[in-house]
Parts: C-alpha cells; structure tokens; sequence
C-alpha cells in the first residue's frame, strides 16, 4: 500500500525466454524502505536487474511520505532469486532503519518480497522459491526472514499485517518470544536492516484513495469500515495514512483477490463513507501494475455496459494475432 509519486522501469527488448520454450514467468514485486533518495531507488534496481540474468524491471513506484518504495520484476525463478539476493544486499548496505522514518508500516530495510506467478508457473513453484530465497538471505547477510501467505509456515503467518505487528521497533521484544521465532536466520533482528518477510501469493491490486481533508482519523475510520479484519470487504486490506507532502489524508488499499471485490465497489464504499463526514474524494491511484480485467471490470460498471468488454479491447486482439 503505497502512494504513487515516480514510476520508472529499466529498458529491456526481450522478455525471458526460457531458451526458446514457453518460459514460466514469475512476477516478484519487493517493497523497501526507500523512497526518498531517489539514487538510491536507481541503484537498487540496478543491483537487481544486474544480479539476476534475464530478469526484467517491469515497474517502479516511489513515495517519499510512506518513505517506500515498490518494484515490479519479471523473470524466471532462479534468476529472480539471483536478482533478490542483489537487490537485498544493496538495500542493506544503503538502509538504517533505526533513523528510518516513513507513513508506511515496516519490518525490513526491504520489507516484503512476494512472488506471483504469471505464466507457465504455479503457486507450489512460488512457495519454493520463497523458501530458497529466505534460506539465501539469511545464510548470505544473516538476516531473519518469515514466510507469509502462500508460503506460511503457520496459519498466524498467512496475513502479512500479523509478521509486521511491532514494525522494526518492536521486532527484537517479538523475536525473543518463541512463537515469533523466524523461518530462517538468526533469532535477533539484523541490526540495521531487520527482518524481511517473503512469500507467495496470488495478484493483488494495491488501490489508494486521497480524501480531501488532513483529518487522519477519518482516513481510518473510512478503512476500518471497508477493510475485512473489521467487518468490511472479504478481500479487502486497508489503513489510513497521512499525507504531509500534500495535506491529505488517503485510505490504502491491498486488494487480495479484485474479482470477488471489484475495485468499484471499494471506490464507491470509500466515496459513501467520506461523504458522511462531509469529506470529497479527490482522487485515486493504482500502485505498480494491475491485471487489465480489474479496469475493465470498473470500466464496466460505470458505463452500464451491457456485455464484457474484453474482447473489444484492441489490445487483447493484436497480441491474440501476434501471439
């Protein structure tokens, strides 16, 4: 969940190719605790991209009030792990987070790191690189890693918010209780990188929605309605964060599965919400990428349109022809 301010990606003429059969692609998406220092974002990619052959920068999202940033890579499994590995001991050399400051909740110098599967892959394919990596990481830099969601060693590990509860503040307090030991590395937080929690899971679509007011409360009371751990959306994740730099406040959104929570439901729920407190909605944004069925989905309902749209998406038939 995170605000959108710079997007930038590194050029590529190819797309893994897997040496001339069907690849299958994987969609890693690291979030780190960086969005300030804008050479620094620029060199984490690097280290990534440089780490793991093959491996594309599809996207990358920076925002300095969360003080985060998201990065999107495509590539094959090995070489995605390659790539991690990179961009981790990068991250670790160039991150304090005991001088850290930011909106966005966080555990590590880099946060989270899930892997997706996209094509020719499958969720088992992502749990087991998910488990290679965390071993990687912690043998490489000593640095604890829990599994979440599709990975999780425990059911109370599924939802990320529960690994994140304490942030870097309180993770050595969590660590020394055995429950909350980590799946692997040392049993004490890296001193100043953390921990980082890497998984697998299936697409989500990280939605934001800036209100016209600096109120934060409302701000949470709106994501406290809409938000499934409070009695909102099944698949719906949410908060309320403070927007300094623009005086505003925003309800950020992970939205875990967008086909059984469309986006315009959520958007028309914030809208209702804010209104009740006399407060616009003054616009939203999409952090890093989202599956086109998403938009149209939302396209679909605020045009009233009456069959779906997919298949007249230009698009979709000239890669259908070229494919």
């Amino acid at each position: 969940m995170l605000a959108r301010t710079a997007r930038r990606g590194l050029r590529s003429d190819t797309i893994p190719s897997g040496g001339g059969a069907m690849a299958a692609l994987i969609e890693c998406i690291p979030n780190v605790s960086e969005g300030r220092r804008a050479d620094v974002v620029t060199a984490l990619a690097e280290a990534a991209v440089k780490a793991g052959p093959g491996v594309v920068l599809l996207d990358r999202t920076s925002d300095a009030d969360h003080n985060r940033s998201v990065f999107t890579f495509l590539g094959e499994g090995e070489a995605l792990v390659s790539a991690m590995a990179g961009l981790v001991g990068a991250a670790l050399a160039a991150i304090d987070l005991r001088t850290h400051k930011g909106a966005h909740p966080r555990l590590g110098a880099v946060d989270v790191i899930p892997f997706v599967p996209v094509r020719g892959a499958t969720s088992a394919d992502c749990v087991a690189l998910a488990k290679t990596l965390g071993k990687t990481l912690a043998d490489r830099y000593g640095l604890p890693v829990y599994l979440y969601e599709d990975a999780a060693s425990h059911p109370e590990r599924q939802n990320l918010a529960n690994i994140r509860k304490g942030e870097f503040e309180g993770l050595a307090a969590k660590m020394a209780d055995p429950a909350w030991a980590p799946d692997f590395g040392p049993r004490t937080p890296h001193v100043s990188g953390g921990a980082t929690v890497v998984g697998a899971r299936a697409p989500l679509v990280a939605y934001n929605i800036n209100l016209g007011t600096a109120d934060l409360a409302i701000a949470e009371r709106i994501a406290k309605a809409v938000r499934h751990l409070s009695g909102g959306y099944r698949f719906v994740k949410a908060m309320g964060v403070k927007l300094d730099a623009r005086g505003q406040v925003q309800v950020s959104i992970n939205m875990t599965n967008f086909e059984k929570t469309p986006l315009h439901r959520v958007f028309e729920t914030v809208r209702s919400e804010a209104e009740r407190h006399g407060v616009a909605v003054v616009g939203s944004e999409i952090v890093g990428l989202v599956p086109l069925a998403a938009l149209l989905s939302a396209a679909s309902h605020y045009l009233r349109l009456e069959a779906d749209p997919g298949p007249q998406v230009l698009e979709n038939k000239l890669l259908e022809r070229l494919s």
